[in-house]
């Protein structure tokens, strides 16, 4: 059971259910320390008072807002709670809207929301009705000291709260926004058999962290004494004509499709070369040799159906 990191209510109207909010994903994220590389000891940080260049204890730490440039007003928990408004323990609905017209510009990130002890029948009920509605409620919820907004919706017979930005919180796009500029009728006619060569079915497992994977391999690597050699750039070229660029690409996208009928025919055969005992970066030195399109992006498995 993944420890709960909120616990509090869902309220709208005269209605509560008791919830817990969980994380809704596991990162697989590489750590690396600072190390003193003579003694391979992990380096330590201490909290040091900037003014007298001293350690200070952490009972003598208290958090501060800087109000003024050196003026600090110091606050207690109690000042925190004093602050309550809708939502400091409790997931105020406030309205239900259509899930789709919410813009995915607003999503932060996304909770699992567990009913706690003895909530489980209420729970189920406020599941039932938010299916029934398909509808998603909007909320307000506070969580580390900063109100959020928020969306419930069902996922798979479970409510999940999609924490949202407020709409002052995003960015206006007037000074990057790109002027519209004029194209022909055959670039957009090639752009969309681009894009149409492209076009397949989301499918979330088929992507991998690529450079997570290259990372892994080095450490395996540099573990095991080997020496590991930085893959040389590739060469900047100028750009291309768009027409050309665009034929190109889709020749590109055509001739892997072709490939992979034929790496199929030649597999039967018995004609495919093992790449597999190469490294990721002896098969991206390779896939640079041979102008494979979009190598950079490729997990190793990818390089060696590339390759082959």
């Amino acid at each position: 059971m993944p420890r709960s990191i909120w616990s509090g209510s869902i309220s709208f109207g005269l209605a509560n259910v008791p919830v817990r909010l969980y994380s809704t994903v596991q990162e697989h994220q590489l750590h690396f320390y600072f190390v003193h590389e003579k003694e391979s000891s992990p380096i330590g940080y201490q909290k040091i008072c900037k003014k007298e260049n001293e350690p200070v204890a952490d009972d003598e730490i208290v958090k501060a807002f800087e109000f003024e440039q050196g003026e600090y007003v110091f606050m207690q928990e109690e000042d925190f709670e004093a602050a309550k408004v809708e939502g400091y323990k409790t997931i105020d609905i406030v309205d239900f809207v259509p899930y789709a017209d919410i813009d995915p510009i607003y999503f932060a990130k996304t909770y699992y929301v567990g009913p706690d002890r003895g909530a489980e029948k209420v729970y189920s009920l406020l599941v039932r009705a938010m299916e029934d509605s398909e509808l998603a409620g909007i909320a307000k919820f506070v969580m580390r000291d900063k109100q959020h907004l928020g969306a419930l919706r069902i996922r798979d017979g479970m409510i999940t709260l999609e924490q949202l930005y407020f709409a002052d919180e995003i960015r206006p796009i007037d000074e990057i926004k790109a002027s519209r500029a004029r194209v022909s009728q055959q670039e957009l006619e090639m752009a969309d058999r681009l894009v149409e060569s492209f076009t397949t079915e989301w499918q979330p497992e088929k992507y991998k962290d690529t450079y997570r994977d290259a990372l892994c391999e080095i450490i395996r690597a540099k573990r095991a004494g080997k020496q590991v050699r930085a893959i040389a750039p590739d060469e900047e070229e100028a750009p291309p004509d768009l027409l050309e660029a665009l034929r190109a690409s889709i020749e590109a996208a055509g001739d892997g499709r072709r490939g992979r009928r034929r790496r199929t025919r030649a597999s039967r055969d018995g004609a495919t070369p093992d790449l597999s005992g190469l490294s990721k970066a002896e098969l991206d030195e390779r896939a640079r040799k041979a102008k494979v399109p979009g190598r950079s992006k490729m997990s190793k498995d990818e390089l060696i159906e590339a390759l082959s």
